[in-house]
């Protein structure tokens, strides 16, 4: 029998600054009520100068080891989803690697935008049930704040940077990956798109005075595509792991619109209290958003041993992935994180009594900044 990938380690990291809905109506013509009632978010967070998407993926992925109780010494491989790297190469993973100290691990990026994580993890479990890995570090992370015009109302009011990672470790137990769902459709791709910088557009003084190196999208059909693929991505995934909706005890969706994942719950009829939801505090973080979301579950005391999760989101491509995991691991290991927003702002030694209670602002553990604007 292949051994199963199970999640033994999680962590994220989102940048300090934080830019409120305030901030962006001094800057753009908007308001705070026009975005919440368009999309529920309230704020989002900024990188500072200094921070890249692979100092994120570091911060992210230091919790996760320490979750799982490994070396990075013990990593096989670090896949790092991501449509923001730090360049188009070297690879972010390999700078990933080298900056935690994984000298035995490969590394590479894998890019299907916002679905990055799902198909990282995908990618990742594929690594340990064919028997050539025992331990790969999987992260979600973006620096999207760095490709958006923000005099764009349309685009800048949606995005955040963060990161989030987890480990899959080789398990002759129960558990881990139960079904999965990968989709892409290319007629799609003009619906988000960074026109210039590639290789069909390269970059020159025009596409930089012409805007092409920020994010382009068009709302109204990313909106219809998102609402309708989710659904399908869910009920995909649920019958490759021969479960229905009432099967599942958590599903984390991509946290991209609050309008659209309320739009999911009613078609598919999930009561509110299975739908995890932090979309308020970071908006739009692509392919960290899953990841960051699943770890906020978890260190609320949504997710205990045994539960059943299905974690989905949507992207640029179009792409999109489910999944359905059965999850195997002491929530409580989330207080062994050095990070304070893993575990959710609680302290390292008492947080493992207070699991479950509701959460101080993880801000209170953090040294206080400055908001954008």
């Amino acid at each position: 029998m292949p051994p199963n990938a199970v999640i033994t380690g999680w962590g994220m990291y989102a940048p300090q600054r934080i830019l409120t809905n305030q901030d962006l109506a001094r800057m753009v013509d908007t308001s705070d009520e026009w975005i919440v009632t368009r999309t529920g978010i309230r704020e989002r967070r900024i990188a500072a100068d200094d921070e890249t998407t692979t100092t994120l993926s570091v911060y992210a992925a230091r919790d996760a080891l320490a979750v799982a109780g490994l070396d990075p010494t013990e990593l096989d491989l670090v896949i790092v989803g991501t449509c923001s790297p730090d360049y188009p190469l070297p690879a972010t993973g390999v700078l990933v690697a080298r900056d935690l100290g994984a000298t035995r691990a490969a590394g590479f990026d894998l890019q299907a935008a916002c679905s990055g994580f799902l198909f990282a993890l995908a990618t990742g479990s594929s690594f340990i049930r064919s028997g050539m890995y025992r331990n790969v570090l999987v992260l979600g992370v973006e620096v999207l704040s760095r490709f958006l015009d923000w005099h764009d109302r349309g685009t800048c009011v949606l995005f955040g940077d963060g990161a989030g990672a987890v480990i899959l470790s080789a398990s002759d137990q129960p558990g881990g990956l139960l079904g999965l769902e990968l989709f892409s459709d290319g007629t799609g791709a003009e619906g988000i798109i960074v026109p210039a910088g590639g290789s069909a557009c390269p970059a020159s003084p025009q596409t930089s005075a012409e805007g092409g190196h920020f994010i382009h999208m068009s709302g109204a059909d990313v909106y219809r595509y998102a609402t309708r693929q989710l659904a399908e991505s869910t009920l995909a995934a649920l019958r490759s792991a021969g479960l229905g909706v009432d099967d599942i005890d958590q599903f984390v969706y991509h946290q991209a619109n609050l309008r659209i994942i309320k739009s999911v719950g009613k078609q598919l009829q999930i009561p509110d209290e299975k739908v995890f939801v932090n979309i308020e505090k970071y908006g739009n973080t692509s392919a960290a958003s899953v990841p960051m979301a699943l770890v906020e579950a978890v260190a609320s005391g949504r997710i205990k041993q045994g539960d059943r999760l299905l974690m989905a989101a949507f992207g640029a491509g179009y792409t999109a992935g489910a999944a359905v995991v059965e999850w195997t691991a002491d929530p409580l290991q989330a207080f062994r994180a050095p990070g304070a927003q893993t575990r959710l702002g609680k302290p390292r030694s008492a947080g493992a009594a207070t699991l479950g209670e509701t959460a101080a602002d993880e801000e209170a553990a953090l040294p206080e900044v400055a908001a954008a604007g």
